[in-house]
């Protein structure tokens, strides 16, 4: 990579990186999603980061972030910043790596879906095994919180997170190609009624996981 390259890389990389963390603070004045789950949209910008530059460098920032907000923003210390790096890693790497190998929206689609499914999965296994040793409660108070709670909070804040990248993934690549920082794409050839149809789509995944999160916690 010739050193401008490098030099833009590493100048978006850290935008991405603040970005991320300015999210974070934000969402931090939201109510949690279940109990004492709270939902996070940093996911948006690292997997943005993913798409552009592949799973590794938003495996750094991801740490980069997470590392920064252990220092403060979060209460739960290591094992907090351990659980963020993880849950964003299972997210945004395997959809990264497959848009990587994909370049197309089906690509985007397939990548994300897979992400969604390998956070859950593996935030299942980890919030068993973690979250009695940090919030002091049995395991067996954890098991009961599995299905009702974690599994669905997950999905749904997977959910809402790869909406919101399919609908301004498009315009925020578009401005970073517009200040030079990266370089302009081979010509698209994906058909403007297949774009229109995913936002769609987006849009719809987007306002019934909200509502679906409404009517869990009794606000519909």
């Amino acid at each position: 990579m010739q050193k401008s390259q490098r030099t833009k890389q590493l100048t978006t990389m850290a935008m991405m990186a603040a970005l991320a963390y300015i999210v974070t603070m934000v969402s931090k004045g939201l109510p949690p999603m279940f109990l004492f789950l709270r939902y996070d949209p940093k996911d948006i910008v690292l997997a943005i980061t993913g798409f552009i530059y592949g799973p590794f460098s938003a495996f750094l920032v991801s740490v980069l972030v997470s590392l920064i907000e252990m220092f403060t923003l979060s209460e739960t210390g290591v094992i907090g910043f351990f659980m963020n790096v993880l849950a964003s890693t299972a997210l945004v790497a395997p959809a990264a790596l497959i848009y990587k190998r994909r370049r197309t929206l089906k690509g985007a689609v397939y990548g994300l879906i897979s992400g969604i499914l390998t956070m859950t999965l593996v935030m299942l296994l980890w919030n068993y095994i973690i979250t009695p040793i940090y919030m002091g409660i049995p395991r067996e108070k954890v098991v009961e919180l599995l299905v009702p709670a974690i599994l669905p909070f997950n999905l749904i804040k997977g959910s809402i997170n790869a909406a919101l990248i399919m609908i301004i993934y498009k315009p925020v690549v578009e401005t970073l190609r517009k200040v030079h920082l990266i370089p302009q794409s081979h010509p698209n050839t994906e058909k403007a009624q297949s774009r229109a149809g995913i936002l769609l789509v987006s849009l719809l995944v987007l306002a019934t996981s909200v509502l679906i999160v409404m009517i869990l916690n009794g606000r519909f």
